[in-house]
Order: structure tokens, then sequence, then C-alpha cells
């Protein structure tokens, strides 16, 4: 019995190692690569064979929007590099005019004499200035419900005739304003001034000048009795859409009735800004679109991303406390771009 038993343990092993005897097959079908659902596919973006170099700077109010815009656009186009950095509207025009960068941000109009440099642009999408004042203001309890009219806002940073924080609550005497204003050649102040009288510049605001839309941010924060302004998306804190802490929206009061109606209230959060700036109820300016400067007609990678910014981008707007361009809008700057 045991010779048999080496016998065909012998024969098991010869078949195995030396025929290559084939395993016992089942009747189970191949597995096959699983295949992405649809909201997988959606969180992998295609990639493409694009490649070059991006180089954008400018405007504080545009920048968190085109950040945004860059990381998504370089995941699909892996092989594009993209350098963005802010500094200012004025910052970002003289880069783009003098060859420094592909793209500048301007959060202003385009002036003619840039124009006449070369320069060619685009609006990529929308959004507004607003008046800021510490949440520990001495007249805030009377100043959320009255409202500021923008002829009290032009007394305060203009003319210097109001100078005292009863006086823009409607009533005398008070804290002395301290006013702020921005030191960095740049869009939100140019459209400030704009509202606040359409013959003014920058350079007519009165105030301390302060850098950049986080620095004029943070010294009215520390400052109980400031008065700023601020682009949306330094005013209102990007991860949970309410005012920045320590900070407050002073209202406007559009229509001059020295109350704040309902359609003149919607300050609360991010949301409720940008749809009411969507909808026309907030003053334009200060709000405005936000553009595009280029030394002449993009091309290869620039040209690209500048065509998806004015299509799929568009998407991103409102999710990231932007207005997207309204479809008139949007259709002639794809003509622009060809």
């Amino acid at each position: 019995m045991r010779k048999l038993v080496g016998v065909l343990l012998l024969a098991v092993v010869t078949c195995i190692v030396i025929t290559g005897c084939p395993p016992k097959q089942t009747t189970q079908p191949p597995v096959s690569p699983a295949v992405p659902t649809t909201s997988e596919a959606e969180k992998t973006p295609a990639t493409s064979t694009l490649s070059g170099s991006i180089r954008i700077s400018g405007a504080w109010a545009l920048y968190p929007m085109v950040v945004k815009w860059g990381e998504l656009y370089q995941q699909a186009n892996p092989a594009v590099k993209m350098d963005i950095s802010a500094g200012g509207a004025g910052k970002g025009a003289a880069d783009a005019l003098g060859g420094l960068v592909e793209i500048g941000m301007v959060s202003r109009s385009i002036h003619q004499d840039e124009i006449d440099k070369g320069g060619w642009f685009v609006p990529v999408c929308i959004d507004a200035v607003f008046p800021t004042i510490n949440e520990k203001n001495p007249a805030i309890a009377d100043l959320v419900k009255t409202g500021v009219k923008a002829e009290t806002l032009a007394d305060i940073w203009i003319t210097s005739e109001t100078t005292k924080w009863g006086q823009v609550a409607g009533k005398t005497g008070g804290d002395a304003i301290h006013v702020y204003t921005r030191s960095d050649a740049c869009g939100a102040a140019e459209t400030w001034a704009k509202f606040l009288d359409k013959e003014k510049k920058q350079e007519d605001l009165k105030g301390t000048g302060v850098y950049g839309d986080p620095g004029l941010a943070e010294a009215v924060i520390k400052d109980p009795l400031a008065i700023g302004f601020n682009n949306l998306n330094y005013a209102y804190d990007t991860k949970t859409g309410q005012p920045l802490a320590g900070l407050r929206i002073l209202p406007i009061d559009k229509n001059g009735n020295g109350k704040l109606d309902p359609e003149e209230s919607f300050y609360g959060n991010r949301d409720e800004v940008t749809k009411a700036i969507q909808a026309g109820k907030y003053p334009s300016p200060p709000s405005r679109k936000l553009n595009f400067l280029c030394k002449g007609a993009p091309t290869g990678a620039t040209a690209e991303f500048i065509k998806w910014v004015l299509t799929d981008g568009q998407a991103e707007c409102l999710p990231n406390g932007y207005i997207p361009l309204t479809d008139d809008d949007d259709a002639e700057a794809l003509k622009k771009l060809g």
C-alpha cells in the first residue's frame, strides 16, 4: 500500500513540475476592470497633451478665483505650468503690458492708454466692493438698521465733511471716524472712488493708506472706530461664508430713504450677497466686471486657458463667491477670443 501511495504522489509531482499540467478551470467568468461611476468620473478630470507656461499677476479681487481656476485647469492639463500672484490691478496691468506675465488680473475698467499700448482684454466674472467696519463700532446697532447713504460715504472719503460716527448714524457727535484706504494702485479703490463720485479716482480718497485687501481688512478688524472697503472675498470668510471675525459689512441705503428696506438687507452671508449682486440689488459701481488683460491677443496655452475660464470655468464662480458673466457678455468675450 505504501508503495502504491508513493507511486501516485510521484506521478502528481511529475505532472506539475515536468509536464505543467493545467490547473482545473472554473465556470466563473474573468473579472473586468472596474468602470468608474458617474460621480467618480467627475472627480477625475480628463487630461490633455496641452503644454506651456502661464504667468498671472494683479488684482487681489480676482486672485482667489484665478487660483481655483488654475488648480482645476492644471488637473486636466498637467503639462501646463501656472504661476499666480496678487499685487493689485495696477501691477497686473503693468506686468502684462511689460511682458512680465501672460495675463494681468485687472479689477476695474481697462484704461484707454492701456489699450493704446497693445492691451487686449476680456471680462471673466463679476464681484463688488463693500464698506467695512469693526464689529465693535459704537454706532453699529443703528447702522445695521438704517444703512448708510452714498452721499454720507462720499462725505467721509472725498470731502471729509462727515467725521463723527454719530453723523453716520443720523445723529450728532460721537467718536471720530478713522478712515482707511488702499496704498497700492488697485481696482477696488478706483471702483470705490467712482461709486462715491464718478469723476473721482483712487488718489482722491482720503484716509490712511494700507497695502492690499488682506491688509485693509486687518486694519479695520484692529480698530473699533475704523471704516474701510474690501472686495467681497476679503470681507467674508471663504470657508464659512460669514463676515470675517471682527468685521461687519456696512449696509448701503441704496434708495436713500434713511432706513434699510427688506430688498436692501442681504449682507448676512456671502451667498446672500452674491445673489443680490446677480439680481442687480447692489449698486454698480461698486459691483463691477473683473478682467484678464494681455499684451496682444493671447495664443497657445494662454488662449486655451482663457477659453476654459469663459466656458467650463464659469460654473466655479458662484460656489467661490463670484458672479458669472451674463450669457451675452460671455458670448461676446468668446467671440473676441476667436
